[in-house]
């Protein structure tokens, strides 16, 4: 491609009227000023937050619900709305917000207490400290806090699954640590079996209220699509068909939100690309497929080294074609893939387990059969496309060194 033709290319895009005009408008990350289909849960949550406009200590929570259902949204939402209140009244209140699946954020009992002294003002170092002195850091820069702090802990099971459930232990008691200020923590996870396997100490401390989340369906979610897509693109440049599509689609997927604003978002970039007057119903079919790839790779880029070494195996022996494997040879060629790799192979039980986490995530299917006399075993294929399929085993390869 000469200059001329890349030149070209930049002046198109910069003189053509642009098919956005608030992308922000379609990412989990945007704040509407409403919030629909949720009125309920939002009075639940502020119902069990308002003590604080009193100086009170709030009852911790836990939300459940699938993913895209609007937990984060309206948790984030009912606290901005709430710290408006307090400054409003001249009161004490602060919000402490983490992400368990950020990389080198809550891997680490260590690293997430770091990140949250970090918040709150004092820093410390990514590693190098004894833990009980991270801890009296935290609990330090807590107490020079005044009123209510509320941490609100996203994706809390992938931080128990690292780290194990002593951590939340030790937060129900921080109140006893610390003077100056009160804490509260709101628990966020996709999970509705996730407190089942806590601790019965840290699930009678931390889960004093809970609130369920339920999935989104087609209407309710072109609705919300509607809202999103009148602020983030120019009037016209979304086809009919294009939003409804969008939420079909999205509601297939348990009333997903997140998808849906993402289907919506990676069509109108893709449309933007080839210089389209409009979004159109066949950059929702490109986007489809490159949302679900996207989806895929940066969920398995997070998992640990072992599932990634399982999933690794899984690959090989179907070889990405439209056959299965029993869960016996998986973990065979699972100690293999270690010994290869330097890494201490998991027992049978954990490695069933792990499969049914990636047969959760929809990277692969596993049904179990029985085997006669042999017992009863796992019918294991991958779920992907080949496309899909390609791209991670390019990942996989790549991540353990392999030619």
């Amino acid at each position: 491609m000469t200059q001329t033709t890349i030149q070209q290319i930049f002046s198109n895009y910069m003189t053509k009227q642009p098919l956005f005009i608030n992308k922000k408008a379609l990412t989990t990350s945007y704040t509407p000023e409403n919030v629909p289909h949720r009125d309920e849960q939002i009075s639940q949550l502020a119902s069990i937050l308002t003590p604080v406009l009193k100086r009170e200590r709030p009852s911790n929570v836990f939300i459940y619900g699938p993913t895209g259902s609007g937990k984060t949204l309206v948790t984030q939402y009912v606290a901005s709305e709430l710290k408006g209140a307090a400054e409003k009244n001249g009161i004490p209140f602060h919000i402490v917000y983490v992400n368990c699946k950020m990389k080198r954020v809550a891997d680490t009992e260590y690293r997430l207490l770091a990140h949250l002294s970090n918040l709150l003002g004092k820093e410390v170092p990514p590693t190098g400290l004894p833990t009980d002195q991270v801890y009296k850091t935290f609990f330090g820069a807590l107490d020079e806090r005044e009123g209510v702090v509320i941490f609100i802990i996203d994706e809390i099971d992938a931080l128990i699954k690292k780290v194990g459930d002593e951590l939340l232990y030790n937060f129900t008691r921080i109140n006893q640590d610390v003077k100056n200020v009160k804490v509260s923590f709101i628990g966020i996870s996709n999970d509705l079996g996730f407190t089942e396997n806590l601790d019965a100490r840290v699930r009678s401390s931390l889960s004093e209220e809970e609130l369920i989340f339920p999935p989104y369906n087609a209407l309710q979610l072109q609705r919300i699509l509607t809202e999103r897509s009148n602020l983030a693109f120019n009037k016209g440049k979304v086809a009919d068909g294009v939003i409804s599509k969008c939420a079909a689609l999205a509601a297939q997927e348990h009333g997903d939100a997140r998808r849906a604003l993402d289907l919506l978002r990676v069509a109108g970039e893709l449309a933007e690309r080839e210089n389209a007057q409009m979004v159109e119903e066949k950059h929702v079919d490109a986007a489809e497929s490159k949302v679900d790839m996207d989806r895929i790779i940066e969920t398995v880029k997070m998992q640990p080294k072992q599932s990634k070494a399982i999933l690794y195996s899984i690959i090989y022996l179907t070889r990405g074609e439209e056959k299965t494997c029993l869960s016996g040879d998986v973990y065979d060629e699972y100690v293999r893939i270690c010994k290869i790799i330097g890494l201490k192979p998991l027992t049978q039980r954990r490695v069933s387990d792990i499969i049914s986490e990636l047969d959760i995530m929809g990277i692969i299917t596993s049904k179990v059969i029985s085997k006669g006399r042999y017992g009863r075993m796992r019918d294991i294929g991958l779920a992907i496309s080949a496309e899909i399929y390609q791209k991670l085993l390019n990942f996989l390869k790549s991540d353990f060194g392999f030619d």
